[in-house]
């Protein structure tokens, strides 16, 4: 296997361009975990590189063997040059490049829906959380829109512990596109508010619905709150008056779970 030794290297810029955001089809995998879970989610990988000083770890081998079984170009690097590659602060044993995957509003609003739209959800990290639970919950996808971050830059990758490579995740310019998106679905739009909203224990989640929410700070727009079908508010206990976003995105996917999953009355 190749060894690169200069953090001039053009795969060293190639790997930064990408850890950037620069590239729109392109995303950068940081450690072993995200490696298999972008190999198991049947994304192409396009290139590694691995630590050399760590290379002959059993996990690495196999994971090596892999990749070239797969015609990946593999190189190593040694830990100056992986510090380069990496933006992590504590490099990983391997770094690679695969493509993003391609999602489609139809795959989000899926069954019947129960898709998040995150709006103006800044913190790559929240945003990464956002999707972890909304997989785990059994969301049918995440809405990226406004200025949210990018659910598939490296911070937010890492934050969702590779759930954005499975779940359906789509962007949209804005909050008002993302709900006319989700009525053309025929979903019910839900904006969650800190106050004056019906409880969150309450609403019917049952049917298609888009969930609404809003990021650090100021929450969704007064002309968001406005043009959704019913607002919902998450009973919290004074002096207590709002949510980081991530922890409300749990709590409604969670409800929203609960409630399909409840036996019907006959």
């Amino acid at each position: 296997m190749r060894r690169i030794t200069s953090r001039h290297n053009p795969i060293v810029a190639r790997f930064r361009t990408v850890a950037r955001g620069e590239t729109a089809d392109l995303l950068l995998l940081d450690g072993v975990h995200l490696v298999l879970e972008a190999m198991a989610a049947g994304l192409p990988i396009r290139q590694a590189v691995f630590l050399a000083d760590a290379a002959d770890r059993p996990e690495l081998q196999t994971l090596s063997a892999r990749l070239q079984q797969l015609h990946v170009a593999t190189v190593t690097a040694g830990a100056p040059v992986m510090h380069a590659l990496s933006p992590v602060r504590s490099s990983s044993p391997v770094v690679a490049v695969a493509d993003r995957p391609r999602g489609e509003a139809g795959h989000v609003y899926r069954d019947t829906p129960l898709a998040i739209v995150a709006v103006d959800v800044q913190d790559p990290g929240n945003l990464g959380a956002i999707v972890r639970v909304a997989e785990a919950g059994g969301a049918t996808g995440v809405v990226a829109t406004g200025a949210s971050a990018d659910p598939f830059g490296w911070k937010a990758l890492r934050g969702s512990m590779g759930s954005a490579l499975r779940l359906p995740i789509v962007s949209s310019p804005d909050g008002i596109a993302a709900i006319g998106e989700a009525r053309r679905h025929f979903c019910r739009v839900i904006a969650t508010v800190p106050r004056r909203g019906r409880s969150l224990f309450e609403v019917d989640l049952t049917g298609p619905v888009a969930v609404l929410i809003g990021g650090e700070g100021q929450g969704l727009t007064p002309s968001l709150v406005e043009a959704a079908d019913e607002r919902v508010t998450i009973p919290m206990q004074p002096p207590v008056e709002s949510l980081n976003a991530a922890v409300t995105a749990a709590l409604v996917v969670y409800e929203a779970r609960r409630q399909r999953q409840k036996p019907r009355q006959e």
